[in-house]
């Protein structure tokens, strides 16, 4: 079983029609057509929605994803109109919010990995491939691979798995034009991210984007390259053969995963709430995402 431990309701905001409740974020339709993401706090660990928040991590994500549109603005354009409050909402939605514009998103989650881990480290070890993918004999959990890949999924709903495939797949079902642009475009932002990363003493091991067309014109969409869709790890701690420290909730599942939690992943019952102390860790580590990567204080 998966999904959400609780699912919240939607807030009502006069003028706005609630579209989507996801893991992270809530989806709104304006007036106008135009689209209202706000990023809430809460966060997810095998494929459930967690019982507690983690306070401060939507306007983290928020401000670091407009943050790196800025920096990739000359690759692609992005979603986002504006970041004022619609008339009418929560002051909660401060600093958590922006209004974007209305795309016809592109069925593809986009990963580009530039190292072997997750997912990608046990097909490795199974077959010496990743999505497909050929890679060499001789690389471990952490290993930077030769040259980063593109490996496309499928978006799967709340609580399911997104599906791997191969980009000949995609362009099976996209067509061949949009699948090359993609790949195309995944990879010279996840190098541009990888090589500022890299610069502020960070290892981008890999990231997935969304994209949406507008017209003719590819946009990417929802968030980007922060650690709630990408592994950062601190460079001075980097060792292949291990499992990498990382800027985002693995702490998380690193606690979930002990005796101390008494969950049983394989079991029916929903995760427990975490302890104060794991919630207080998860804060630090992506304040210090934030900090670490943009060098402006987050208060």
């Amino acid at each position: 079983m998966s999904g959400f431990v609780t699912k919240p309701e939607p807030v009502q905001v006069p003028g706005l029609v609630h579209l989507h409740t996801g893991k992270v974020r809530d989806l709104y339709r304006a007036g106008n057509g135009d689209l209202v993401m706000v990023a809430s706090d809460r966060t997810s660990a095998f494929d459930w929605v967690l019982p507690n928040e983690i306070p401060d991590k939507g306007r983290i994500l928020t401000r670091l994803s407009l943050w790196w549109f800025e920096r990739i603005a000359d690759i692609v354009p992005n979603h986002v109109i504006s970041t004022e409050l619609p008339a009418g909402a929560p002051a909660d939605w401060a600093g958590r919010t922006l209004i974007c514009r209305s795309l016809d998103m592109v069925p593809v989650e986009c990963v580009a990995r530039g190292y072997l881990t997750g997912s990608g480290l046990l097909e490795y070890d199974a077959d010496r491939t990743v999505c497909g993918i050929a890679l060499p004999e001789g690389l471990e959990d952490g290993s930077e691979l030769p040259a980063p890949i593109y490996t496309p999924a499928l978006k799967a709903e709340v609580g399911e798995h997104d599906e791997n495939v191969s980009y000949e797949e995609t362009a099976r079902r996209i067509g061949a034009e949009l699948a090359a642009t993609l790949r195309q475009t995944t990879l010279a932002v996840y190098g541009r991210a990888r090589d500022i990363a890299r610069e502020r003493g960070i290892i981008l091991a890999d990231t997935k984007f969304e994209f949406g067309l507008a017209g003719d014109e590819l946009v990417i969409g929802d968030e980007v390259l922060t650690p709630d869709s990408s592994r950062f790890w601190p460079a001075d701690e980097w060792k292949p053969g291990q499992v990498q420290p990382s800027y985002d909730k693995q702490i998380i599942r690193n606690w979930l995963s002990s005796p101390e939690s008494g969950w049983d992943r394989t079991g029916e019952l929903p995760p427990p709430e975490l302890p104060e102390k794991v919630v207080d860790l998860t804060r630090a580590r992506y304040i210090e995402a934030y900090e670490r990567l943009t060098g402006t204080s987050w208060v």
